[in-house]
């Protein structure tokens, strides 16, 4: 296959992940008068930033849903930061994932492992659950030293729609 086909398949397998996990589904909404109670479906979509470090925004709150007297306090984002890149010497890359808030975040790191003309050699994602307040050090491995040698650099994300 060539590269053009290649470079069409990953997209495309690329959205079917990011639709899948972004949260398009149908809900079913609670209380309310009348009706079913259905509230549909939909796909929630953030920014992308597309440098080497990113955040994700939580649509979550907390607060209380009857009578409307709790109080709603947005969810920060958590954030993503490149502090290597894979090589041929250590065939991994270290991102940093960083949440600002009072509780635990589940979190898919996405890092694409790029050769010299931004081409992907790799892509890999990483589940991580990060503290409260709370830094972590995430390592993605590449499979080997020979697909390493082929990384000039890499960009590291936040898949959208993960929370935890």
């Amino acid at each position: 296959m060539d590269l053009r086909g290649r470079r069409l398949k990953f997209a495309a397998v690329t959205t079917m992940v990011v639709l899948a996990l972004s949260g398009f589904s149908s809900g079913r909404g609670t209380g309310g008068s009348g009706g079913d109670g259905d509230s549909g479906g939909g796909c929630s979509s953030s920014g992308q930033d597309h440098d080497s470090s990113s955040s994700r925004q939580d649509d979550d709150y907390d607060g209380s849903g009857s009578g409307g007297s709790g109080s709603a306090e947005l969810a920060q984002d958590s954030t993503v930061e490149l502090v290597s890149c894979a090589t041929e010497a250590d065939p991994y890359a270290v991102v940093e994932v960083t949440n600002p808030n009072g509780v635990s975040d589940r979190v898919t790191v996405v890092v694409h492992f790029l050769d010299d003309r931004s081409a992907v050699v790799d892509l890999r994602t990483v589940e991580e659950v990060v503290p409260a307040n709370g830094t972590v050090s995430v390592q993605i491995d590449l499979p080997d030293a020979a697909v390493a040698a082929r990384v000039d650099h890499c960009e590291a994300d936040l898949m959208p729609g993960t929370t935890g």
